[in-house]
C-alpha cells in the first residue's frame, strides 16, 4: 500500500511539474517547424533506441535481483543508463520543439527516479517500480520518435519502423520472462510477455518476405530466425520458466542482429 500511494503521489506530481512546464516552454522556447533531414532520421534512430534501452534497464535490473548473469547484467545495466542519458542530452540539444522538450524533460525525471531506484537493494516493490518506470519511459520514447517524425515532415519506412521496434520487442520479451521469475507473477506480466513474442514473430515474417531485402539483410534475418525457432516456446513457457540464462542471452543476441539490420534498413531506404 505504502509503494501504491507513492507511485501515485510520484504520478501526480509529475502531471502539475509537466502541466507547468508546458506553459514556461511555451512561452520562452523558440518553437522549430522544421528540421534538417539529415539530422531528424539521426534523431529519430537515436530516439527509436532509446526505446529498447528502457527495457533493458529494467530487464537487467531484474537479472541481478535473482543473481543470474550477474556479471553481465550489471556491466551492461551501467552501460545502459549511461547511453540513454547521453542520447537523451543529444536530442535535447540538437531539438528546441517545446513540446518534444517537455516530454523528454518528463523521461529525464523518470530516468532519475529509475536510476535511483536500481542502485537500492532488490525487493519486489523496487522491481515494481522499475517496471512501470520503464512503461513510461518507453511511452515517453516512441512519442519523442513520432513527434520528430512529424516535425521534420518524415514518413518513415514501414520496414525499417517494424525493423528498428524488433530490438525493444526482444528486451521486452526478456523483462517480462524474467519479472515472473522474480516473482511478479499477475496476469499482467504474461500477458505482456506473450504479446510481445506475438508481435515479435508477426513482425520477423513480414520481414523475412521483404522483396527488397539484399543478401546481407537475408542472412542476418535467417540468423534471427534460427535463434527464435530454438527458444520461441521457452518464452511461451513463462509460467513454468527454468530457462532464464538462456532468455538472456538469445535476447541479446537477437537486439543485437536487429541492430545491424536496422542500420541496413536505413540505408536501403534513405
Amino acid at each position: 500500500m505504502k509503494q501504491m500511494m507513492k507511485q501515485i503521489g510520484l504520478a501526480l506530481g509529475i502531471l502539475l511539474w509537466v502541466g507547468g512546464a508546458t506553459a514556461t516552454a511555451a512561452e520562452t522556447a523558440k518553437p522549430v517547424n522544421s528540421l534538417v533531414k539529415k539530422d531528424a532520421i539521426q534523431l529519430i534512430n537515436i530516439a527509436g533506441k532509446q526505446r529498447m534501452l528502457s527495457q533493458r534497464i529494467a530487464k537487467d535490473y531484474l537479472y541481478l535481483g535473482k543473481n543470474i548473469a550477474a556479471d553481465k547484467a550489471r556491466k551492461e545495466l551501467k552501460a545502459s543508463l549511461t547511453e540513454f542519458r547521453k542520447n537523451l542530452k543529444k536530442i535535447d540539444v540538437m531539438v528546441n520543439d517545446p513540446e518534444i522538450k517537455n516530454l523528454l524533460a518528463f523521461v529525464k525525471m523518470s530516468l532519475n527516479e529509475l536510476e535511483a531506484t536500481v542502485q537500492k537493494p532488490f525487493s519486489l516493490d523496487n522491481a515494481q517500480l522499475v517496471l512501470d518506470l520503464s512503461e513510461s519511459m518507453l511511452e515517453g520514447s516512441q512519442y519523442v520518435v513520432d513527434s520528430l517524425k512529424k516535425l521534420a515532415n518524415i514518413k518513415e519506412s514501414k520496414v525499417v519502423a517494424i525493423s528498428g521496434k524488433q530490438r525493444m520487442l526482444a528486451q521486452r520479451i526478456a523483462k517480462y520472462y524474467i519479472a515472473y521469475q522474480a516473482g511478479i507473477k499477475d496476469k499482467n506480466t504474461v500477458d505482456q510477455m506473450k504479446a510481445a513474442v506475438a508481435e515479435f514473430d508477426k513482425n520477423l515474417k513480414f520481414l523475412m518476405h521483404n522483396k527488397d531485402n539484399t543478401a546481407t539483410i537475408n542472412q542476418k534475418l535467417a540468423k534471427v530466425e534460427s535463434l527464435w525457432k530454438i527458444v520461441y516456446k521457452f518464452y511461451l513457457n513463462i509460467e513454468k520458466g527454468g530457462l532464464p540464462f538462456i532468455v538472456y542471452t538469445t535476447t541479446n543476441n537477437i537486439t543485437d542482429e536487429m541492430d545491424a539490420v536496422t542500420k541496413l534498413y536505413v540505408e536501403l531506404y534513405k
